[in-house]
Order: structure tokens, then C-alpha cells, then sequence
């Protein structure tokens, strides 16, 4: 009798911190794989009035949504590597900011209009290194699927996206070579304006 109570005790253990769990996840930050979904969701939303917004009103509805999914900072510290312990927390600072303005700027441009486009979320995976990788594609009527890996990372209780592949192309690989020999060869004003560049080109596109 006394071995029936401890396993009935042990089984009401688990169920209760099985419902405890559920509810931590339900109270928490979303998933890696919510926080794309609801990224590629707000890029469709962007496309189906990109005409009507302009490039101007694209980027106002994008901001937030590639502030909450991107890890701008992170990704900023990674592009240009080494490079970032040799900049002033000033430097640092002016980095990020127009990082972050460049990766709003070139979703405001790429995903301007829409002509039936969907994504598909095709699976997801764990690294090792504790972050998750989130496989879909973008159907485009007419044309071939682009495939794209979001890599993320956790931040607090949620996940943010650190690395964009898409068919097979690292965003953050082709950035990092591009900044970093700028830094080293040039200057960091030299890449400031280039980037600055960058953007007003694709607000005139």
C-alpha cells in the first residue's frame, strides 16, 4: 500500500510539473521557429503593400519587426570579427546603429511587391553549440523555390535570428569579408560611409 501511495505521488509529481512546464513555455518568449514564422509573416504582409507603402513605408512597418527577430548587435560584433576589440565603445555604438539601418533598408528593398509568394517551413534542427537552425523556402509562382536556413540564438526567453543562409549563401559570411577588409585597408569612417552608401542607394531603388 505504502509503494502504491509513493508511485501515485511520483506520477502526480510529474504530471504536475509537466503542467507547470507547459505553462512556463506558454508565459515565455516564443520559439526559434515562431520567431521566424512571425518574421516572414510581417515581410508578406510588407510585399502585399509594397507598392502602396513605398520604400519609405516599407521600412517603417520593418523595424520593429527586424529589431525583434535580429540580433543586430551580435550580428554587427561578428561581421566585422576581430576588428570590433579595436573599436571604441563610440565606434561600437555608431557600428550598430548603422548596421541596423542597413538590415532594414535591404528588406524595405528586396521584398517590395508581391505577386503570390509564400514561405514554407520545412524543418528545424539543434547545433551544437545550443542554438537552432530553422529550414524553409519562399515559393515564388512562376520561378524556382528559394531555400533559406535562419540560424538563432537564445536571448533572455525567446530566440533571435544571427545568420541568414539562403540557397546556400551566408549573409553574414559575404558582410564579414567585405567589412573586415575595408576596416583593415581603409578606415572605419571608410566603411561607415560605404554603408551609409549602401543604404541611400537602396531607398532610391
Amino acid at each position: 500500500m505504502f509503494l502504491k501511495n509513493v508511485k501515485l505521488a511520483l506520477v502526480f509529481m510529474f504530471l504536475l510539473l509537466g503542467t507547470m512546464n507547459a505553462f512556463a513555455a506558454d508565459e515565455g518568449g516564443a520559439t526559434a521557429r515562431q520567431v521566424v514564422e512571425k518574421f516572414q509573416a510581417d515581410l508578406i504582409a510588407v510585399m502585399k503593400d509594397g507598392k502602396k507603402l513605398g520604400y519609405a513605408g516599407r521600412y517603417e512597418k520593418l523595424k520593429d519587426s527586424v529589431s525583434n527577430s535580429h540580433e543586430l548587435i551580435k550580428i554587427a560584433r561578428i561581421v566585422v570579427g576581430k576588428e570590433w576589440e579595436k573599436l571604441s565603445e563610440e565606434q561600437q555604438q555608431k557600428l550598430v546603429d548603422v548596421f541596423s539601418r542597413l538590415s532594414i533598408a535591404s528588406y524595405a528593398h528586396n521584398f517590395k511587391d508581391y505577386s503570390g509568394e509564400s514561405f514554407v517551413f520545412d524543418s528545424e534542427e539543434e547545433t551544437t553549440r545550443g542554438g537552432v537552425v530553422v529550414h524553409s523556402h519562399l515559393v515564388i509562382p512562376g520561378d524556382k523555390p528559394v531555400k533559406f536556413d535562419y540560424m538563432l540564438k537564445e536571448k533572455g526567453n525567446s530566440w533571435r535570428i544571427i545568420n541568414i543562409i539562403a540557397n546556400g549563401v551566408s549573409d553574414l559570411a559575404l558582410k564579414r569579408s567585405e567589412y573586415t577588409t575595408i576596416l583593415q585597408r581603409e578606415s572605419f569612417d571608410a566603411l561607415i560611409t560605404k554603408i551609409n552608401e549602401k543604404i541611400d542607394n537602396y531607398s532610391k531603388q
